[in-house]
Formats: C-alpha cells, structure tokens, sequence
C-alpha cells in the first residue's frame, strides 16, 4: 500500500460507496481515511461500515483510518402552508416561535434559545445564503427581519446567524448519542460541526477522554476569532469550505484556508481541506480545470488531507474521483516548484528535544538523501513533529499500537505500519531496516534515518537519531 504522494485522501462512503468490495477498490485507487456522516448514517449503518472497513483494512494489509463526523445543531425553519413563498427584496418576514405553519409574512423558528441572542443588524441566512435577511427589531418570540436577498424559500430550509454568537454547544442530543456509537464502534477521529469556541472542544474531549482524536471543522465566523484557541484544543481541523462561504463572504474562503493551512502546520497538528473538491465529478468521469487547480492548490499549500464528499459518497463515478485526486497530487507533488514552496512555509521547531530532533532528521535525510526516515512512535507525537517537517524523503511511522497507526493514517507524508516495540537497539535497526525493503522503500545497500527513544519502549521520550544502513 505504498502511496506515491504525501498528502492523504480522504473519501466520504454513502450509498455509491458503502460496500465491501467498492472501499476496497477505493483503498487501491488511493483512500487513506473514510468518513462516515451522521447526518445520513443511522447507528446500524455506522457499525456495519466499521465493519466492512475493518475487513478491508484485513485484506490489504493497511492500517486505514476512520472519521466520524457529527451533524452538529443545524438550525431550520418549520413549515409553510402552501409548502413555499416567494419573498422580494424589501419585504418584512418575521421568524416568531408560534408552532403555526407559515405564509408570505412570518414563520415558526423551533429553536426559543435563538430569539435572546439575535441582535438587531444581525444577518439571517436561509437556504445554503441564497436568502439574506436583516434583523430589524427584536421581541419577545419574534424576530422581525427585512429581506436584503429574496427568492424562493420552501418548509424546512437550514437557516444560519453568522453575526451572532449562539447559545449553544457544539453537540446536540442526537450528537451525544452518535458519538457513543461512534466510540463503540472505535473510530479513529471525531469530527465536530461548527464549532464556536474552544469550549466546544474542550467539552467534547472530557468525553472522548483520548479514546479518538477531536477534528474541529472550522465553518463559523466566530471560530475564525478564536483559531488560535481553538487550534491549541483541537487534535485536527477542517476547512470546512462549504458553510464558510455561506457564512463570509465567499471570496475571502481562499484566504481563510491559507490561514488555517498555515496555523495548523506551525502548530503540528493535522489540517483537511473540504468541500466541493471534484464536485463535478459526481455526475461526470472527469473534473473541471478549476476543480483540478483546486486540489492542487490544497497540494502546494501543505495541507495534510484533501476530502471528497458526495463525489465518493453519492456520486457516479467515486473509485475515478480517488483515482483523479491521487493523479493531481502526485503531479502537484513532483513538481520542480512543489519542495520550494513547501519550505517557504515551514516553522521553526519548538524548543524540546523531540522537535529539535524530528527538525534534524529532516536535514540529516535531505542533505545525505537517504531512502526514508523511519519513527517509532507509540503515541503518535512523534510522528507528527517527523511530518510537521515536511521532509522530500518519505517517513515510515512504526506503532506497536493499532489505533495510533490507525489515526496518524490522516497525516501528511506518514507510511504507517504496526509493529512490535523493539527490544533493543540491534533490534530497532533489523526492524526499521527489514521494514523499509518489504513495504517498498528501500534496497539493500540504501541509508536509513532512524528516530526512537532511548530507553526503548516508553512514550514521549524521542532523545535519538541513527543513520542506518540497510542489510
């Protein structure tokens, strides 16, 4: 399961998708990491998906990871009595909490803690924001809005506050209830839906308590002021571009993920760029040119993972969409400009030992060109600070622990494989070396930079680098 290229895929299984014999195929076309969406899945569906994926993972050999992701409180309106209005530029519209079907004039907004936290010049969008609306005055049970943006707007459309900071955890009922499932079922990574404040996180991971690592998808204004908290929080983070264009103005999104790509690499924590990626390619056998420069500008910028969403999940073509991404990064990746710009955006390692070596090894492997660096990590810290380095040479992540290696299947540049601890230093270098010819990245006669702790076996300790030769 060697992979050409450092970033990872990760793939969105649905109903095109959700089959034992089509993840395999989507494994060999390039997956590294399925999620699963609880907005669709039921818990039976999410623990027969666990299952099939497991039996892949079985079959090819591989550790793969998996990312469950939560709904989330998705905000809606109720209903009309006609099924849909048109509503024109200039018109009032009121969202009252009157559990009455609506008309031309107002409708039932079934969420009462909303109503004391809307302030007036606060926008409302509905719709996706194909409807903007403005709050204009504020009462009890009512909020009474002028529409800016009209249009069709039909029962139970999403409706978002992007101005307004809301009264709510990251976790609704139905999302406590997944992520038990979710824990039960051992997925590697949580992923949380708009997410607010670092609260959010730290809530969820009182939880969690280390059993799954925290992905905070970043789609809310509010989480863009506070990113630096949240980061800090947060095992991983999305962009999760979808909302974020919805809720900002779309042309600042390309900015936004710069930034977060940036954040998330100086702090050694993995980052996904989502949403709409190959979009095209959910009805068609091909992507756009613009969806291709897409991807590739995720690629250059060092982003950890690139998703696909309905074009795997739902789409008719989602084995050709993983083939088509694996394509582009591995071109991206092998282009003369691609290591030039990947540098210009490295960070300085933190002054510990374990970064201070991992930041080493890079220019150890670089400087002698050595076939591979090798790491074992039983946390997983280390790998991450080997690829927050973002080496040209390829980086072998070796775990006693199934689950470390199951998770680190999201970061950049990691070839991870279970095995046992060394149980000494003789032992280390036998298995780093037979390890690195069998799963293809070294011939007899290459170089090897090996990274470990010394006393073997004990966690957080990585104090060594060994130059190897392989035999």
């Amino acid at each position: 399961m060697k992979r050409n290229r450092r970033i990872k895929i990760l793939a969105t299984l649905g109903p095109s998708s959700n089959d034992e014999k089509t993840i395999e195929k989507l494994v060999r076309a390039g997956a590294d990491v399925f999620r699963i969406n609880m907005s669709h899945a039921s818990h039976e569906v999410l623990a027969q998906t666990v299952e099939l994926i497991r039996k892949v993972e079985i079959s090819v050999d591989h550790p793969i990871g998996i990312l469950v992701d939560l709904q989330g409180p998705k905000l809606r309106i109720w209903k009309f009595a006609n099924k849909k209005i048109m509503l024109k530029h200039g018109d009032v519209f009121s969202l009252d909490d009157k559990k009455i079907e609506g008309d031309a004039n107002r409708v039932h907004l079934p969420h009462p803690e909303i109503f004391k936290a809307v302030s007036i010049g606060d926008r409302l969008l509905l719709d996706d924001g194909k409807i903007e609306l403005e709050a204009k005055n504020i009462s009890n049970g009512k909020i009474e809005t002028k529409v800016i943006h009209g249009g069709e707007l039909s029962n139970k459309k999403g409706v978002s506050f992007p101005d307004t900071l809301l009264p709510m955890g990251a976790l609704t009922e139905k999302d406590y209830e997944d992520l038990d499932e979710a824990l039960k079922n051992q997925a590697d990574w949580i992923a949380l839906s708009f997410v607010q404040r670092p609260e959010d996180i730290y809530d969820v991971k009182k939880i969690v308590k280390g059993r799954a690592g925290i992905l905070a998808k970043v789609e809310k204004p509010q989480a863009i002021e506070r990113l630096e908290e949240i980061i800090l929080l947060a095992d991983a983070l999305m962009v999760a571009r979808g909302d974020l264009g919805v809720e900002l103005p779309i042309e600042t999104v390309p900015g936004i993920q710069k930034q977060i790509i940036h954040l998330a690499r100086r702090h050694g924590k993995p980052v996904v760029v989502a949403t709409q990626m190959l979009e095209s390619m959910i009805s068609a056998p091909v992507p756009t040119r613009a969806e291709v420069s897409d991807v590739s500008t995720a690629v250059f910028e060092g982003a950890d993972a690139v998703m696909l969403s309905a074009e795997s999940a739902a789409g008719e073509y989602p084995i050709k969409a993983v083939e088509m991404m694996d394509r582009v990064a591995i071109a991206v990746e092998g282009d003369d400009n691609y290591q030039s710009i990947i540098r210009a955006h490295a960070t300085e390692p933190e002054p510990t030992t374990a970064d201070a070596i991992s930041a080493a090894t890079r220019q150890i492997a670089e400087t002698l060109s050595l076939a591979a660096i090798v790491t074992y990590t039983s946390s997983g810290s280390t790998g991450l600070r080997a690829a927050r380095e973002r080496p040209a040479i390829p980086i072998i992540a070796l775990s006693p622990n199934l689950r470390t290696a199951r998770r680190l299947a999201l970061v950049w540049g990691l070839h991870c494989v279970q095995t046992q601890d060394a149980k000494d230093l003789e032992d280390m270098v036998e298995r780093a070396s037979s390890i690195s010819i069998s799963e293809g990245f070294a011939n007899i006669g290459d170089r090897i930079a090996i990274t470990a702790g010394v006393p073997l076996g004990i966690s957080g300790t990585t104090n060594m680098i060994r130059i190897a030769d392989v035999e």
